[in-house]
């Protein structure tokens, strides 16, 4: 993920088609990349005023944030935080490697499928004790992204940002639409919408990510959260009925989608949702950045994708979550949990969210009382959600939604009338990058 301009991460298809799987070989020095290696060496005796972090921040808005919340940490404890920082997408395309090395004793990642992938292999070091310190102030969903496959911490959240409906509160006013809770309600109104000369949906995906959060917001909507984790982990089988009873769903408003969304960039498509010229947009809240005049972004309001099996609701929500690690073999342990403990905290939250106020506190406990409109939304649907994902490049090996998905994604939206050679075609690949280490 890289960051946008206000830094909010967002998915980059350039570094998508370079990464080769997180289970994948680094990309060498002798390419031209320096590799990813810890502050101190091998070599270097533990130091209990240091703890040593590897860093993907390296944009200026979250560099600075970052760094603030250091020198509050150092102010209060006397460590100081070595901060190890490399350009973001080298850092994610050699991450395998560093952790098998000499890495920092803690660093930057992403939770879900992302963290107990290294957590699987024996690259991370659990915390569980650092979770007794800060358990208090989390909401059960983000406990749940925080573990790993066998039920033991391994991350501790900072920020997040949920994907959401987004539209004018102007042009539901004139039209007198209703904001639809039910996918029959959902797809009443892109017929409305249509008939009234508006795009019922704006939509962009040149670069190849933003329809892998259209299929999560189906998925998850049809066949629950338990059978999305099963299906971006391999587990599931995408010639599984459940899978293509989603894609007969997104078939369905498939024609109330922007055309041409293939060629247009997801800015583009915002653009659409500024002018009035389109009624809804699905996406991260970061879409808010291209409402540039406060009366516009004042004007702009979301809410959460329909349900369209009532067995699960609206209860799962889409909220890609940052936060940090502990490596293998830390050398200040007791630095390392006393910085995790401080990460955990509301007051290291606000201090980062006064640097980048563009996504919101992981803590159910953060100060909310400097949040803009839409981030308290924002806040209260990620704190109320009995589930979250992360995006299905987070939720899954980021080889297989590069190489597999984006492509045959774009392929449904071109054409999504050979579903099922599609999804056979999915599945077989699938098989084959599943089974490689």
């Amino acid at each position: 993920m890289s960051r946008t301009p206000s830094g909010l991460s967002v998915p980059d298809p350039s570094r998508r088609s370079l990464l080769r799987g997180i289970g994948g070989a680094a990309v060498v020095a002798g390419a031209g990349i320096p590799l990813l290696t810890a502050c101190g060496g091998s070599g270097t005796a533990a130091d209990p005023k240091t703890v040593s972090l590897g860093s993907n921040a390296s944009d200026a808005v979250p560099k600075k944030a970052f760094a603030d919340i250091y020198a509050a940490f150092k102010s209060r404890s006397g460590i100081t935080v070595d901060v190890n920082t490399k350009d973001h997408n080298t850092f994610q395309e050699q991450i395998n490697s560093y952790l098998q090395g000499t890495p920092d004793d803690v660093f930057n990642w992403f939770a879900g499928y992302r963290m107990q992938f290294f957590a699987a292999k024996n690259l991370a070091t659990p915390i569980d004790d650092v979770w007794q310190k800060i358990g208090g102030d989390f909401p059960d969903a983000m406990k749940a992204l925080s573990k790993g496959e066998d039920g033991k911490y391994y991350f501790v959240p900072l920020y997040t940002y949920p994907w959401a409906v987004f539209y004018r509160k102007s042009v539901f006013a004139q039209f007198g639409y209703q904001v639809p809770t039910t996918w029959e309600q959902f797809v009443a109104l892109c017929k409305q919408m249509k008939k009234d000369n508006l795009v019922p949906i704006a939509f962009g995906d040149k670069d190849a990510w933003p329809a892998l959060g259209t299929f999560d917001q189906i998925n998850f909507r049809t066949n629950g959260y338990d059978f999305h984790v099963e299906l971006m982990a391999g587990k599931a089988s995408w010639t599984d009925a459940k899978v293509r009873t989603a894609f007969d769903h997104w078939a369905e408003i498939l024609p109330y989608h922007q055309d041409g969304s293939i060629g247009r960039t997801w800015q583009d498509a915002a653009q659409t949702l500024v002018s009035k010229k389109a009624g809804m947009y699905l996406l991260g809240t970061f879409v808010a950045q291209q409402f540039t005049d406060k009366a516009d972004l004042d004007d702009l309001d979301f809410f959460a994708f329909p349900s369209i099996d009532p067995a699960y609701g609206q209860d799962t929500v889409e909220a890609p979550t940052d936060g940090f690690m502990v490596s293998k073999s830390p050398k200040n342990h007791a630095g390392v949990v006393e910085l995790l403990e401080y990460l955990g905290t509301p007051e290291a939250e606000s201090i980062y969210l006064k640097a980048d106020p563009s996504v919101v506190a992981a803590s159910s406990k953060a100060d909310t009382s400097s949040y803009s409109a839409l981030q308290k939304k924002a806040y209260d649907m990620i704190g109320g959600a009995k589930h979250l994902t992360q995006f299905m490049d987070r939720d899954s090996r980021p080889d297989f939604t590069s190489t597999v998905m984006q492509p045959a994604l774009q392929k449904f939206v071109r054409d999504p009338k050979g579903i099922d050679s599609l999804l056979s075609s999915i599945e077989r690949q699938k098989k084959t990058i599943f089974a490689s280490a």
